[in-house]
């Protein structure tokens, strides 16, 4: 399913290095990303550039309003987030811009990118169902699936204000409309096993401890269980099992961390080769290695956490910028059905 950068946009990426490294050394990145492995991925870019990269990390929200805050005077050359919901947002407050890269165009499908080149995806994420292998025999395999009266007071899921929760009630609103989507989300309401609460750990957990049958989770937060002790859902993690939803259909809903560059940037050619860089070969496998999402860029191989999970069929028919294009109906429909 994946494929590795080509020839040309390897040989075009080392040009726009070349390019960079003789005009300044330095790259200014705001970042919602928290994960220590990233700073091995900056650092193997520095020793192949000679550029520094600067990294600020901080929550996605605080992060645009810093943007807008600090206007043609903000240092940020490149704006990193989690999600395509608080992307978009960062799209809706002016602060990204443009970048048209033949590298990125070359390696980043379509549907992973804004139709106007002001992001594209680095990194996928799944969303997909879990259940308890000892009270569910026959699991829901559709998102769709999850509002039948079978599931009646059994499920757990995070809340409305969670942008995964929001992203994937949007790619629901473009796959079958509003009207489908408030039903669904009415159906998940009157499902729900508890008030939502807690991050997605806490969903799996809820099957560990039986408050719940069946969760909604990223697919990362249950592979953590198998790489470190996590409280509360390693001793009973044998016992969860896993669906890839709609695999009859469009296919399961992957979410993205996406990079942009930011509209002032001081160090543009930087700035762009640093983002043609997250698309190369090394920086996708890493992706993949440390912290257990899917390679945005066809070819990479599968780290093995995710590979745990086996293959499957991803939604490729949905545009990604969907997600942030409905997110504004999305946020109405939970309103108007109580999803807390």
């Amino acid at each position: 399913m994946f494929r590795f950068a080509t020839r040309t946009a390897i040989a075009a990426l080392s040009l726009s290095a070349m390019t960079a490294t003789a005009m300044a050394a330095e790259v200014n990145v705001y970042s919602s990303r928290h994960y220590d492995s990233d700073d091995a991925l900056y650092e193997k870019f520095t020793d192949e550039t000679g550029i520094t990269v600067n990294r600020i990390e901080g929550k996605a929200d605080e992060l645009i309003a810093r943007l807008k805050a600090e206007g043609d005077n903000s240092p940020a050359d490149v704006f990193i987030t989690v999600d395509i919901g608080r992307m978009g947002r960062a799209e809706e407050a002016g602060v990204i811009q443009p970048l048209a890269s033949d590298v990125i165009a070359n390696t980043v499908p379509a549907h992973l990118r804004h139709p106007d080149d002001l992001w594209f995806g680095v990194s996928q994420r799944a969303r997909i169902i879990f259940y308890a292998k000892d009270r569910v025999e026959n699991p829901p395999m559709t998102y769709e699936a999850l509002t039948d009266d079978e599931w009646k007071g059994r499920i757990c899921i995070r809340s409305s204000s969670n942008i995964y929760n929001q992203s994937l009630l949007a790619s629901i609103i473009e796959a079958d409309g509003e009207e489908g989507a408030r039903e669904w989300a009415t159906g998940m309401v009157d499902n729900m096993a508890r008030a939502p609460q807690g991050g997605d750990t806490d969903q799996l957990r809820g099957l560990v401890s039986g408050e719940c049958d069946v969760a909604v989770a990223n697919h990362y937060y249950f592979l953590r269980g198998f790489d470190k002790d996590v409280e509360g859902l390693t001793s009973g993690i044998d016992n969860i099992g896993w669906v890839w939803p709609n695999q009859s259909d469009r296919g399961a809903h992957l979410n993205l961390t996406a990079a942009a560059m930011t509209v002032s940037s001081p160090n543009p050619d930087q700035a762009r080769t640093l983002l043609e860089f997250l698309t190369s070969a090394y920086a996708q496998q890493h992706f993949a290695d440390q912290n257990n999402e899917y390679p945005a860029v066809p070819g990479v191989g599968l780290g093995a956490g995710p590979a745990r999970l086996g293959f499957f069929i991803p939604d490729t028919a949905t545009p990604t910028a969907a997600f942030s294009a409905n997110a504004a109906k999305a946020q109405t429909i939970f309103n108007q059905v109580g999803w807390q």
